[in-house]
């Protein structure tokens, strides 16, 4: 566990520790006032816990968490119990890292918040020491001592009451809804992406994977002007949303057994050429070895997705075509910018929640999110 910055400030055993913490039964329902969250642990079980309500101390905020959005780490973390190495479900661990919602209680010391002030949450707590190189360069996202909530050990947003630093909350403006403000997390992801990919108005684009990240990654490519915009996925009723959400994408279905070069071929067609900007959603071999053989002399392929440890990529391929590929580790001074675009109208990630469930109803949620068949693109829990 990280030694530095926030680490002992949220240190789960604070929550595991206390007296009050307990796990809920199947179907007991929890005190109407009571702060329960949707915890996992590693015998891949999810369920509603009771946990202590927390008391700002200096420079921190109490928020009643409104909306939270169930992200497919929270998912993988409940099913599989990690994500690579070095992030591992030992204990029971909260969910959640997509939420937003009201300022109930400040501490000492806080000044630019006050009760009642709706925000967005920044998920990503990093150390801000000026000793720490990533933080003083503004590449946070990089700190060693960042507390992510939701990533194992840290618990998670998902919860009745957070407690977060004041100074990593984000206005939101009266016009956008706590729904939205928890969908500026995953769009976050998306403008990391198309900003350090570097695209550029009327680039030819790619977006491998219509999920969730596909599709922001689709809304915030058409916010930046690539023309014409090509997406991809195996499940023809995700490529008929992302039809509805901008219905100038040029949809691909990859069919299964497909090799990744005949894919490419289609993607092509369909785009009238190759692509300058391949955006990999997925994290799947197959689909970034598509990527990379859809994609123009000089272009870039730029990976977004999370896959197995150890992939094999066409390297030579790569090599004499100049194609640079390069990836993406979650995100830094993005928030800002996302509640921007979609307070000014140019993003509208309204249609992407297709789930809505009550607080109480967590562990439903979970396997909805968690199920192909019912069809969800975005599941928001509410309070």
């Amino acid at each position: 566990m990280p030694d530095g910055g926030y680490a002992e400030t949220y240190s789960p055993r604070k929550v595991l520790d206390d007296p009050s913490f307990r796990v809920l039964a199947s179907g007991e329902a929890p005190a109407s006032d009571a702060n329960i969250a949707a915890f996992y642990n590693p015998n891949h079980e999810i369920h509603l816990v009771e946990k202590p309500r927390p008391t700002p101390g200096p420079g921190q905020v109490l928020v009643h968490v409104r909306a939270t959005g169930i992200c497919g780490s929270d998912v993988h973390f409940w099913k599989h119990g990690r994500v690579g190495d070095s992030m591992v479900v030992t204990d029971e661990c909260g969910s959640g890292h997509e939420s937003a919602g009201e300022v109930i209680e400040i501490g000492e010391g806080v000044t630019q918040w006050k009760i009642g002030d709706r925000v967005a949450i920044e998920a990503g707590v990093p150390c801000s020491k000026p000793s720490c190189e990533y933080c003083r360069v503004g590449r946070y996202n990089a700190c060693p001592d960042v507390v992510f909530f939701s990533t194992p050990p840290f618990h998670g947003t998902l919860t009745r009451y957070h407690l977060h630093p004041a100074e990593w909350l984000h206005r939101l403006p009266d016009s956008l809804s706590f729904e939205e403000g928890s969908l500026c997390e995953p769009l976050a992801v998306a403008l990391a992406g198309v900003e350090r990919a570097g695209l550029r108005l009327g680039d030819p684009t790619l977006i491998c994977g219509a999920g969730p990240i596909g599709l922001v990654s689709l809304l915030s490519a058409r916010a930046a002007g690539a023309e014409p915009i090509v997406i991809t996925d195996l499940f023809q009723s995700r490529l008929d949303f992302a039809k509805k959400l901008v219905p100038g994408v040029r949809t691909v279905l990859i069919e299964r057994g497909l090799t990744p070069k005949d894919a490419a071929q289609k993607i092509k067609a369909a785009a009238d050429g190759p692509v300058k900007i391949a955006i990999e959603c997925s994290g799947v071999e197959s689909s970034v070895h598509t990527a990379v053989h859809a994609t123009q002399f000089g272009g870039k392929v730029f990976i977004i997705g999370v896959g197995k440890n150890e992939q094999v990529f066409p390297f030579m391929h790569l090599s004499a075509n100049e194609i640079d590929v390069s990836f993406q580790y979650r995100y830094a001074n993005q928030y800002p910018k996302a509640i921007r675009l979609v307070a000014g109208g140019l993003i509208n990630l309204k249609p992407l929640v297709t789930h809505r469930f009550k607080l109480e109803d967590a562990v439903s949620a979970f396997h909805v999110a968690a199920d192909p068949s019912q069809g969800a693109i975005k599941v928001q829990i509410q309070d």
